[in-house]
């Protein structure tokens, strides 16, 4: 038996094929969308991902103003955060993140399902959202994806 086709192929930084893409939010979930999104940025979507290497799709989100969240969670939602100073607990909701812009929703959401260290800080650079349908990265050549058809 040839034991040579049995080899774990494991990538690294120079033998891994990133691409662009461009995803479409438009009445799209929140949550389903991100966490969708967070694997194309990791990579999970590849045949050769690896955990420790940024494997993962440059990953452009248009339309982000037309997001969707079901029910009343645009206000009853609180996101914390703190300061590290006492009585420094911060809370905002997603509508008040969706008005100071579009990208820091996304980011918000996207970061909590990366994983919490260097790689997942790398990874979240790959990820640019924009409230329109115009983005300013045409020279990558992005291609449109179906983000519906992901598992």
């Amino acid at each position: 038996m040839d034991t040579l086709s049995f080899k774990t192929i494991s990538a690294n930084k120079a033998t891994v094929t990133k691409e662009w893409v461009v995803v479409d939010a438009t009445d799209q979930t929140l949550g389903r969308l991100c966490s969708k999104v967070a694997k194309l940025l990791r990579g999970k979507y590849k045949p050769n991902f690896t955990p420790h290497v940024d494997c993962g799709d440059n990953v452009i989100i248009i339309n982000a103003d037309k997001i969707v969240l079901t029910g009343n969670k645009w206000n009853d939602r609180i996101y914390l955060r703190y300061t590290g100073y006492p009585g420094g607990q911060r809370s905002t909701t997603p509508a008040e993140l969706k008005a100071k812009g579009e990208d820091r929703l996304f980011r918000k959401v996207v970061k909590g399902m990366l994983p919490k260290n260097r790689l997942g800080a790398k990874v979240l650079g790959n990820l640019y959202v924009y409230a329109g349908s115009e983005h300013k990265h045409e020279a990558q050549q992005p291609k449109l994806i179906d983000i519906n058809s992901y598992k």
